[in-house]
């Protein structure tokens, strides 16, 4: 049976470690090579000197040597001096080169060994470094494979110098902080939900015990208590709706299609017309053509709510404004009301799902709490922007602006 080699994982550390190690053996290699080199032009710079002064020693030592008497003529005398010059010279270069090759072949040979010793130690160093300079990274994996629910509280605090690792560390940090709010938020949802969702349960049995512990229940009674029963299933009906319409606006859009903002905001308005003119509230309207595109029922219903929730609370006899237009291309849609003094620390929490003003949940009252949570998620899906303003006098001014559209869905308003 063949046994597989298994080899070591190719980590960032084992990369950088051989990248520093590369380097090195690089750089130290052409050190190397430009000493050598340097070394033999050296070498036979001094052996060509060497040559030629022993030339000139061996003219002088033949002329200075020579009787007074020789008869020699000038011509033998040149060749003997220049046979003897050649002979020098041939001897000294081979001696000077022998003793040349041979000291470059030790160098190298020193210098292969050291470079060989270097280049474990560079590898080892390369790994120790760079196992230092990983290390932020090995304390945000750890963290990241030990992060749950329960410990998101819990932070890096990387050290160090302010570089790109510490920096990563600190993005870390923040997510950490993010996911702590989210999930928070969330709890805290499912609690508001599960609240306002028993309350009616517990409720409509109340209703029942009561009227069938009655023993001289009447048949009026009887349709009393089935009324309020039916009423309280509406109130439920209604709040599993927009628990759904917000579930479904922060997955996002299905589809889009091309609508005029206008016109479903006159839509709007003539369902509720009544409404309005039984509260006694005035109506002020101004809509202009606002091409827009998006999910046709969740802006109905993001309009049905910005304008129940300026209906709703609202002064006696206030009033709410009402308008549309196109603005450098965008459709925005205003709606403006009277009504108490909003403090602007207190915005924050009118965009919380199951929050009113001065209460922690809904409660009693109208409405079911979602409104302005749906209209901010509905926005958030058409990538709209949402501002909401309070007003000096009391009421709110919201604003919600679509993003622009190149082409224009055909239509008018009704």
């Amino acid at each position: 049976m063949r046994h597989r080699l298994h080899l070591p994982r190719y980590t960032i550390r084992l990369r950088l470690a051989v990248l520093y190690s590369g380097v090195f053996l690089i750089l130290a290699t052409l050190l190397l090579a430009i000493i050598i080199l340097s070394v033999r032009a050296t070498a036979h710079s001094t052996i060509a000197s060497a040559q030629g002064a022993v030339a000139k020693l061996v003219v002088r030592q033949h002329v200075h040597g020579a009787p007074a008497e020789s008869t020699l003529s000038v011509v033998p005398e040149s060749l003997a001096i220049n046979r003897a010059r050649a002979q020098a010279q041939q001897q000294l270069g081979a001696v000077a080169i022998n003793v040349n090759n041979s000291d470059l072949h030790h160098l190298v040979i020193w210098s292969v060994l050291a470079l060989a010793i270097m280049a474990v130690a560079a590898v080892g160093l390369g790994w120790m470094l760079a196992g230092r300079v990983l290390r932020p990274l090995q304390v945000i994996t750890t963290a990241a494979r030990e992060l749950s629910a329960s410990n998101l509280h819990q932070r890096l605090a990387l050290g160090g110098p302010n570089d790109e690792l510490r920096e990563l560390g600190d993005t870390f940090d923040e997510l950490l902080g993010r996911l702590e709010s989210s999930f928070e938020a969330q709890r805290q949802f499912v609690a508001n939900a599960s609240h306002e969702l028993r309350t009616p349960l517990t409720l409509e049995r109340a209703i029942l015990e009561v009227t069938l512990a009655d023993p001289a229940v009447s048949t009026a009674s009887l349709r009393a208590a089935c009324e309020r029963v039916l009423a309280i299933g509406e109130q439920q009906e209604r709040m599993i709706e927009a628990l759904l319409t917000l579930a479904r606006s922060e997955r996002g859009l299905e589809r889009r299609e091309p609508l005029l903002l206008d016109a479903l905001t006159d839509q709007v308005l003539k369902e509720r017309r009544e409404e309005i003119v039984r509260r006694g509230l005035r109506l002020e309207s101004k809509l202009e053509r606002a091409p827009s595109v998006g999910d046709r029922r969740l802006i109905e219903r993001l309009i049905a709510n910005l304008l129940e929730n300026a209906i709703h609370h609202n002064s006696p006899r206030g009033w709410v404004t009402v308008a549309t237009a196109l603005d450098a291309g965008s459709a925005v849609l205003s709606i403006s009301n009277s009504g108490p003094v909003i403090e602007p620390e207190e915005l924050s929490s009118l965009m919380r799902p199951f929050q009113r003003l001065g209460t922690e949940r809904t409660g009693h009252g109208e409405g079911h709490g979602l409104g302005l949570s749906i209209v901010s998620a509905i926005a958030t899906a058409h990538g709209a922007t949402l501002a909401v303003q309070p007003q000096a006098a009391g009421g709110l001014r919201v604003e919600v602006r679509f993003p622009a559209v190149s082409a224009r869905p055909g239509g008018g308003a009704t």
